[in-house]
Formats: structure tokens, sequence, C-alpha cells
């Protein structure tokens, strides 16, 4: 691609990109929000009588309804990216691509990490519980996946 032809098309990608990062943002949110809306639906907690079931539902309902609009959305930029990105490297080596891909990188370490520190406290505390598992589990597996996505796309 020329200078001239990749500058024309700079705000294109930057913007499409800059979608491709939120939507994957909220994909993960709202999945992380359903598990845990199923844990508390399945394992309620017996020690906080206020607790509603139905406020459960309600956030399980919300959080649903974006996952289902945002995940499509975002599998379907991440393919045409992907197709262009074979037809051509330098839209793959945008400036704004890299800065954005490692941005999440980080921001999915950091979650791991601060996952890691909230189980060590916990268990310092002896407050182990399956529903703390379950839900800790749910975040490290998202942050995971997204961290393993963004590594292995840039090492194709």
């Amino acid at each position: 691609m020329t200078r001239q032809h990749k500058e024309k098309h700079l705000p294109k990608y930057f913007f499409l990109h800059l979608l491709l990062m939120i939507t994957l943002y909220v994909s993960a949110i709202t999945f992380i929000i359903i598990t845990f809306q199923i844990i508390n639906i399945t394992i309620p907690d017996i020690l906080d009588p206020g607790y509603e079931i139905r406020f459960a539902k309600e956030r399980l309902r919300g959080a649903l309804s974006f996952f289902i609009v945002m995940l499509p959305v975002f599998v379907g930029i991440a393919k045409y990216l992907k197709r262009e990105y074979t037809k051509n490297a330098a839209v793959k080596d945008m400036r704004i691509r890299k800065w954005l891909v490692y941005l999440t990188m980080f921001i999915a370490a950091l979650i791991i990490l601060i996952s890691c520190g909230t189980l060590v406290n916990v268990l310092l505390g002896g407050e182990l519980t399956l529903r703390f598992i379950l839900k800790l589990l749910s975040v490290l597996f998202v942050a995971f996946s997204v961290g393993w996505y963004f590594y292995t796309t840039t090492r194709e």
C-alpha cells in the first residue's frame, strides 16, 4: 500500500480496530456478568438474606442482550480485518492496531494478576467457597482467552 493510499484509509482502519476492541471488551465483560449471575442463581449466598434472585435474573437478562449483540459484531469485524491483513500486510502493521493489541494483552495480564492476588487474599482469610472459585475461574478463563487470542495474532 502506498503512503498516500494508507493515509487515505487510516481513519477507516482506526475506527474498525477501535470498534473491534470495544466489542471485545463488552463481550468479555458481559460474559463474566452472565457467568456470575448464573452462579448467583444456582448457588445462592445463604449468608445474605437480602439477596434476591430476581435482581440476578434482571442482570443476567441485561448482560445476555448486550452479549448477543456485541459478540457477532466482534466476530464479523475480526474476520473482515483478517481478510484485510492477508490482502495487505500494511493494515496489520498499523501503529494503532499494535497499540490496541498490546494494551489489551496488558489489561488481560493485569486482570490475571489481580485475580491471583484476590485468590491468595481469600485463601489467607479462610473464606474460600465454591461460588468464589467458580467466579474466579470465569474471570481467569476470559482473561487468558483474550490474552492468548491476541498473543497468537501477533505471532502470525
